[in-house]
């Protein structure tokens, strides 16, 4: 006689058939959705359909939230950014070194791709979530709500949970008053001559922006707006905002303060379609470290963010127990051109 076996519901399953987000559904299950607050009559809902379509809870989703999973999750904007990369490496260092699972995923900076992410990762029962660099981070915050889950936003920070982030004023500072020094005592651009492009109404950008122009009036004893030309995180847009300016002006500015290596790439695509003098007398400050960016043939200074040093900090706040919401800042470092540094990738086991 030919058996049939029924496919037992998963809790994402038991999510469509209730009309409710997974991570209501794992509140359910696991007995916290008095804490969190959801109606009796959602409970009772998600309880008989769970019943009538055999959902049986496997190791991984019996203890959520009863027992540790061992899974901690890293939330990134993008993969493939020599910062984000790095900050990935450095994490899973570091959870594998405790023992645990890690687990790296990205949204593109699209807030809704980030809600729906994080309530995926909490039906996976993670224990631990860092939040790097999010569109949306207090939205994020507001998933996690009522449950156990212990979250640190790096990067960029939030108001529902405690944040780790680079002192980007201070980075800011420092890069800008190295762009300008570098053209040397009585030789420093005016101020309409040195720019700073690429970035978005985020808070990083917007500290840089202060540190760029606190040193400018420092430095030259003047700024304007013009000086400040955003591209939001794109290589295409910033690319068109150099052709733009190219164009404009027969010339680019001899010193660019450029927002990140993303944006960096977009000048990098400008000048592959420009001849080499259009690039003499230039400096270029960058804030990302990439080690390929510092032997072109004009000089460039960098910022590396302490990858290591906020993900250290994040640990080290997910270790207390009742961590307070606060923002706290971790040094960046300024580096000059011509300058090839060790990172996370050192670290892997080469064989030869």
């Amino acid at each position: 006689m030919e058996h049939h076996s029924k496919k037992k519901a998963t809790i994402y399953d038991l999510s469509v058939l209730s009309g409710t987000s997974p991570s209501t559904v794992s509140a359910v299950l696991n007995g916290t959705w008095r804490k969190r607050r959801i109606k009796e009559s959602t409970a009772k809902l998600i309880s008989d359909l769970a019943e009538e379509h055999q959902y049986t809870a496997n190791l991984q989703a019996r203890g959520l939230r009863r027992s540790r999973s061992g899974l901690v999750g890293l939330l990134l904007p993008v993969h493939d950014n020599r910062y984000f990369s790095s900050m990935a490496q450095t994490f899973e260092a570091h959870v594998r070194s405790r023992g645990q699972c890690p687990v790296v995923v990205s949204a593109c900076r699209d807030p809704e791709e980030e809600r729906k992410t994080v309530e995926a990762l909490l039906a996976y029962s993670v224990d631990e979530l860092i939040v790097a660099g999010a569109t949306d981070p207090d939205g994020i915050g507001a998933v996690c709500a009522g449950s156990p889950l212990k979250i640190v936003n790096i990067d960029l920070p939030g108001t529902r949970a405690p944040s780790v982030i680079s002192d980007n004023y201070q980075g800011g500072r420092m890069l800008t008053e190295a762009i300008i020094r570098y053209f040397g005592e009585g030789n420093y651009p005016p101020s309409d001559e040195i720019y700073l492009f690429g970035g978005r109404d985020d808070h990083a950008s917007r500290e840089r922006i202060r540190g760029f122009r606190a040193i400018k009036r420092e430095l030259t004893g003047s700024d304007c707006d013009e000086c400040i030309i955003r591209t939001g995180y794109s290589p295409s847009t910033a690319q068109v905002a150099f052709e733009r300016f190219y164009e404009r002006a027969g010339k680019l500015p001899r010193a660019l303060f450029v927002n990140s290596s993303i944006n960096f790439e977009g000048l990098l695509r400008f000048m592959a379609h420009h001849p080499n003098e259009t690039f003499q007398d230039l400096v270029v400050g960058c804030y990302d470290y990439d080690p390929f960016g510092s032997f072109l043939q004009f000089p460039v200074i960098m910022i590396r963010q302490d990858v290591d040093g906020m993900i250290t900090k994040a640990f080290e706040i997910m270790s207390e127990t009742h961590p307070s919401i606060r923002t706290y800042l971790v040094q960046p470092e300024l580096i000059p051109p011509r300058t090839a540094l060790t990172g996370p990738l050192d670290a892997i086991r080469d064989i030869a």
